[in-house]
């Protein structure tokens, strides 16, 4: 068992990275953000001006914005600026309202929002909101983290200064984790510091079958739900995983007022980690005891390959959150530490290079994609099948494969991700 200390350590570690949110996290990052600069300025803006990393300009370009129906940053902005509430984190645009919204296209359309890039900074994920009122203004930055706030100032005072000496990002000093510190802490730790994960469960489910009910983004999981469950995809527990998991994504893309719980600041890793996990449990007559742990290790195997990853890049995220799903499918078929090692190895050689294009609707494909695997991998492994060493990328040691994958997606595909910008923001 994982000793005390250590473990309210990584329980800690987990009460910070899986937390609530109301659509995508992005645009709603930056919604915190200028919320924290009005806050701090004192009274509405009259102009906010926000610098954002080019890895957030791309997530928040495609998504719809909770309570809107609008797309993009610029009614985020608006309505951080008017009823945005810092306090809240990344459920900041929960109080909007239809007024709220019409107040904020006004705010628009009279110019007060300008969206610019940050020149200079090598962080993939920072957030500057600038909101000033006559001669006043306020400046919060976000960075690292989506709410994590390492500067506040009012116009020459300076509230807070988190920031790295030359770097602009605070630092942070992560628990260090292992494949095999992440299995023992899940199947070992007493359960009642475990239980708080559940809340992943009844968020994200309730998500998916609001979905079911209405009409979201391109409605992939109620497709699935429908017909198309039976004339094609059969009415079996492999479709089940796919309509709840894309379901979910379905309502949080295309800005459904739903909360859902996120994980590592995403929530379609929130949903994808959660999920498949969650319907294998039921449909497997699993008890909560056994839903609690396999949910734990799904998600605390996401935040172990993040740590390393960085919370955006040009991979998508849908590869680690489904391989953290896998690990708990792996367990919930009665896998040991071994058998879930092989499904992560299985799944890095699978899934690694899927690229992130921006969050956007089509992201339920994505999400559907990467369920689909970690099952396929959770079944190789439970019969002790395993990629191996002498293919491709994967190594002896999971965690030194787990490391592969990380420099891929935070190193080598830094071109990418810079090529994948210029095409979204080059469209007539």
């Amino acid at each position: 068992m994982i000793p005390e200390q250590e473990r309210k350590q990584i329980i800690a570690l987990v009460r910070r990275e899986v937390v609530p949110a109301i659509g995508c996290t992005e645009p709603v990052a930056v919604a915190l953000c200028v919320a924290k600069a009005a806050e701090t300025l004192g009274r509405r803006p009259e102009k906010v001006e926000v610098c954002l990393s080019a890895n957030i300009l791309k997530n928040a370009m495609g998504v719809g914005i909770p309570g809107t129906g609008m797309i993009g940053l610029p009614i985020a902005v608006a309505l951080g600026a008017s009823i945005g509430k810092s306090a809240y984190g990344l459920e900041v645009l929960k109080e909007c309202t239809p007024e709220a919204v019409e107040q904020g296209k006004r705010f628009i359309e009279q110019k007060g929002v300008r969206i610019a890039l940050k020149a200079g900074i090598t962080e993939k994920l920072y957030i500057e909101a600038t909101c000033t009122a006559g001669a006043d203004s306020a400046t919060a930055v976000i960075a690292g983290g989506h709410t994590t706030f390492v500067y506040v100032a009012r116009n020459e005072e300076v509230l807070m200064d988190k920031r790295a000496a030359g770097t602009g990002v605070a630092e942070e000093t992560p628990v260090a984790l292992t494949l095999r510190k992440v299995y023992d802490f899940a199947t070992t730790s007493p359960l009642e510091e475990l239980r708080f994960i559940l809340e992943t469960a009844r968020l994200n489910k309730a998500a998916a079958e609001s979905a079911f009910k209405g009409d979201y983004g391109h409605g992939l999981g109620k497709m699935l739900r429908g017909t198309y469950e039976h004339s094609v995809m059969g009415d079996s527990l492999f479709s089940h995983i796919l309509s709840y998991t894309s379901g979910a994504c379905d309502a949080r893309m295309a800005g459904a007022m739903i909360p859902v719980m996120s994980n590592s600041g995403s929530g379609n890793q929130g949903i994808s980690a959660t999920m498949p996990v969650v319907v294998f449990a039921e449909e497997n007559h699993k008890t909560e005891e056994e839903l609690t742990r396999a949910l734990m290790l799904s998600h605390l195997t996401v935040i172990y390959i993040k740590q390393n990853f960085g919370k955006l890049s040009a991979l998508c995220g849908c590869v680690i959150a489904a391989t953290g799903s896998s690990c708990g499918i792996t367990w919930l078929m009665g896998g040991g530490y071994t058998q879930v090692s092989y499904a992560v190895q299985n799944m890095i050689a699978n899934l690694t290079g899927m690229i992130c294009d921006g969050a956007k609707p089509s992201c339920a494909l994505k999400v559907a994609t990467g369920v689909s695997t970690a099952l396929l991998s959770a079944l190789m492994a439970i019969e002790n099948r395993c990629v191996t060493s002498v293919e491709g990328i994967i190594d002896k040691d999971v965690d030194r494969s787990i490391q592969n994958l990380t420099r891929i997606g935070s190193q080598g595909m830094n071109e990418t991700d810079k090529l994948i910008l210029e095409i979204m923001t080059g469209k007539e």
